[in-house]
């Protein structure tokens, strides 16, 4: 009886190891990363590290024709503080920015080129892991710009695993300008295509950027 008891007690450890192995399996690198959405609509808060601020916006974002409108939010009451929205047309190579109360509107040649938000088909995987605590379940991925020979990454994007939504991207382009982008509440779709037209102000528009300090 005494070996039974140690055979049975030798199995279930065994069992008990397969099941907590299977349970937990390494996760291999996907071939490839996934699609992210070409139009939506959102919330976005943008931190700049150089600065230590942090910018709220609602954003409207138009991969297919390579269009951005941001609108910065109010966050209470800042005394001689503008607050801006911003159209960006990279086929057209400009960005307006009009202030929001007045629509005085800037108009400014864009020096940077089309960058979208999604994940390049050369990234490298970084990690998959869950947002948040039990029952959350919120999968991500990670993916960087990382490559063999240089050891630290330019840019690092984390998107949803289900429908490649993206959470969070950060950029460091040189050793002292770092942002960090975070998304929430993105719907799919444009709900307002006119978004991206400028309002007639910027037919007279001034070609220095406005600062926001009265």
């Amino acid at each position: 009886m005494g070996i039974m008891k140690t055979y049975v007690l030798w199995l279930t450890l065994c069992l008990s190891l397969v099941i907590s192995t299977l349970g937990n399996p390494a996760i291999a690198p996907p071939a490839q990363p996934c699609l992210a959405p070409v139009q939506w609509e959102g919330r976005t808060v943008v931190y700049d590290h150089s600065t230590g601020r942090n910018t709220r916006a609602s954003m409207s974002y138009d991969g297919q024709n390579q269009q951005i409108r941001v609108l910065e939010q109010k966050r209470g009451h800042v005394p001689c503080k503008k607050y801006f929205e911003y159209i960006y047309l990279f086929q057209s190579g400009v960005m307006f920015q009009i202030e929001q109360v007045t629509k005085q509107c800037s108009k400014l040649a864009l020096t940077q080129a089309w960058d979208p938000f999604d994940i390049p088909s050369n990234s490298t995987f970084e990690d998959q892991n869950f947002i948040g605590g039990p029952g959350d379940m919120i999968e991500v991925q990670e993916w960087s710009d990382r490559k063999p020979a240089r050891q630290n990454e330019a840019w690092l994007g984390v998107y949803t695993v289900k429908d490649c939504y993206p959470v969070q991207e950060t950029y460091t382009r040189n050793s002292s300008v770092t942002t960090s982008t975070r998304f929430f509440d993105l719907e799919l779709g444009i709900g307002d295509p006119s978004v991206f037209i400028p309002p007639p102000t910027c037919q007279s528009a001034h070609p220095e950027r406005m600062t926001s300090d009265c």
